[in-house]
């Protein structure tokens, strides 16, 4: 990304096509370079030279609050907020959405709300029985974001990371179905919900929320 950037590679030459989907490329961050070395203007002309060829353009942002973060949101049109059902990640999650509110190129210019979807990853009904986890319920209570989709705890994720499969593609496992899912509801298909257990949380039971 860095060297299109600077004009030390064309797009072309920096966009690898995926193994697995032939209509999937990937333009890879810096490994060696400092996130300071983006800049506004610069990250702009690339997503502008990718929108002539490109439907959709995901930006995968780090977590946190580092410059490559709030490039990601300024330049966002939709926002895919992904947090684990942990007070700690609910929290970080919340202070990302006051910066999509305020500092977007959407908001600064006063446009359409960027749109904005939960994911909710490493879910577990037990776990949430135990009171070990927020439930659903909990984290959308606190975000008050449209659930997108549960991805929920698996070995299959580990397994997948560990092959260099995207998880996807495993079909027969919970957590690709769930992506699955997820990628068919963003794309306007009407898919229940499953891996998610409608009893209340611990923590909705101890606030008395109903």
């Amino acid at each position: 990304f860095v060297n299109v950037i600077n004009g030390e590679a064309t797009l072309n030459q920096a966009l690898i096509r995926d193994k697995n989907c032939n209509l999937l490329y990937i333009l890879p961050a810096s490994q060696t370079r400092d996130k300071d070395a983006l800049s506004q203007e610069g990250v702009g002309k690339v997503l502008d030279e990718l929108k002539k060829d490109f439907k959709y353009i995901v930006c995968d942002s780090p977590a946190g609050i580092e410059k490559g973060a709030h490039l990601a949101m300024y330049f966002a049109d939709d926002a895919f907020v992904v947090t684990n059902p942990e007070v700690s990640s609910v929290r970080d999650s919340d202070r990302m959405l006051g910066i999509l509110a305020s500092k977007s190129r959407r908001a600064v210019d006063n446009e359409e709300p960027i749109k904005e979807y939960l994911l909710l990853t490493r879910y577990s009904p037990e776990r949430v029985k135990l009171g070990e986890m927020l439930s659903v319920d909990d984290v959308q209570d606190i975000l008050s974001l449209h659930l997108l989709g549960v991805i929920p705890e698996s070995k299959s994720v580990l397994n997948a990371s560990n092959s260099g499969t995207p998880v996807i593609l495993d079909e027969k496992s919970d957590a690709g179905q769930a992506y699955a899912d997820i990628v068919a509801r963003y794309l306007g298909e009407n898919r229940p919900h499953r891996f998610i257990d409608d009893k209340k949380g611990f923590f909705r039971n101890l606030f008395g929320s109903k």
